[in-house]
């Protein structure tokens, strides 16, 4: 692999053995997957935050890494972490894990990292570019900074993301080289397509099916129309679902995202699937619940316009499950600005930043069955906080949070 004068200095230990340490895992990297150099990155998203993923080891690492003077060098920022970091006693969250938590950030705080704690910092003005190279860690992050934003970033691990961030490289390879960008399967959608919950039904399905593979999607007849179809919730959500259904870090929608035009997109030998209901999707992610006792939004993250929402379907109503919605503190801030976080409080729901329910020791409070309109939630909680779900669209999850139970809706309110 090429190196610079100066990245051989910084390899060879000149800048100190945290820098030392960084360039060796991102060199190691390099050299596993066939990087010719190493590419500058524009920003850093890191994730590996929740005590409840790095518990007292991974805690241990973070700071001998500060201890021995790790200090980012380009924008980096985090995924969200175990707690609410203002709320967290409100929330009935234990007060031991919560101090552990603290020091996890800490660590990171110390290497001069900004404690955004969202897996949607594209929501809060960090923004790439077009063709700008990243290195991004979490995983509905990076499909759609990949897919939506047309930016280049691998899906990086906890500790290769925080190595690129402390010397301001990654290594050239995967989705940073334009030959890897092309699509492996041509998906044909042709069951109707329209709600948030169907969205990330789809990428569900697709990402069980496609791996590690780029598809390109086609929308058979009216599938969905791409003048209705949110470039933002929609395919946010479908993102988010085929990360977790499978591995997909990079997809095209046929008309929508930046590169889908692009000559010779679609690779030659790409294999075409073809989608046709949603109906397994559905059965696979959802339970036949009638008592909900947990409603969880926001995952990702909840944008303003979806607290907007659920604020303007509480007024007049009150809460009989748990309600959350998660979203980035600065989301957050812009919200109770508007009055929406005020509502939404005052009906008895909870609007939480910093953390979300896969992340966060939610099994703590009691709660055994949770309704969402977010297939990655769907698939995620069961396994990760032992909760039974029922997934519907933010409305009917919104039904279920005021009457404290699941109940089919004839048109949607919200």
């Amino acid at each position: 692999m090429r190196l610079t004068r100066h990245e051989k200095q910084m390899l060879a230990g000149k800048e100190g053995p945290a820098v030392q340490k960084a360039m060796e895992i991102v060199t190691a990297l390099g050299r596993i997957y066939g990087a010719t150099d190493l590419v500058h990155v524009e920003s850093v998203q890191v994730a590996g935050v929740s005590y409840k993923n790095l518990g007292e080891a991974g805690l241990l690492f973070l700071r001998e890494w500060a201890r021995e003077g790790a200090r980012v060098r380009v924008p980096t920022m985090l995924n969200p972490a175990g707690v609410d970091l203002e709320q967290w006693r409100a929330l009935d969250l234990p007060e031991e894990f919560a101090q552990r938590q603290m020091e996890v950030l800490d660590a990171y705080a110390q290497m001069g990292i900004e404690m955004t704690c969202t897996c949607t910092p594209y929501l809060i003005g960090r923004v790439p570019g077009l063709g700008a190279h990243l290195a991004w860690s979490e995983s509905s992050a990076v499909a759609f900074a990949n897919s939506v934003l047309g930016a280049r970033t691998n899906r990086e691990g906890g500790p290769s993301a925080l190595a690129a961030a402390i010397c301001g490289r990654t290594a050239r390879y995967g989705l940073h080289l334009t030959e890897n960008r092309r699509a492996t399967h041509i998906v044909r959608v042709a069951c109707p397509v329209r709600t948030e919950v169907d969205f990330g039904v789809l990428g569900y399905e697709v990402g069980r099916r496609v791996g590690k593979g780029i598809p390109y999607f086609v929308a058979d007849g009216a599938a969905w129309n791409a003048e209705t179809t949110s470039a933002g919730l929609h395919l946010r959500m479908l993102a988010a679902a085929m990360a977790a259904g499978g591995a997909v870090a990079l997809f095209h929608v046929q008309g929508m995202t930046p590169e889908s035009e692009l000559d010779e997109i679609v690779r030659p030998d790409a294999e075409e699937i073809r989608i046709d209901s949603l109906a397994e999707g559905y059965a696979r992610l959802s339970s036949p619940l009638e008592p909900i006792d947990f409603v969880s939004i926001g995952c990702p993250h909840a944008s303003l316009e979806e607290l907007r929402d659920v604020a303007r379907y509480l007024a007049g109503r009150r809460v009989r499950s748990v309600l959350w919605i998660t979203t980035a503190r600065e989301t957050r801030r812009r919200a109770e600005a508007a009055g929406w976080v005020q509502a939404i409080e005052h009906a008895g729901g909870h609007v939480v930043s910093d953390t979300c329910l896969v992340v966060a020791p939610v099994e703590a409070l009691g709660v055994k069955t949770m309704a969402t309109n977010s297939a990655k939630a769907a698939f995620y909680a069961p396994s990760h906080s032992g909760l039974q779900v029922r997934l519907g669209t933010l409305g009917e999850c919104l039904d279920a949070a005021v009457q404290g139970r699941w109940a089919p809706r004839r048109r949607p309110t919200c």
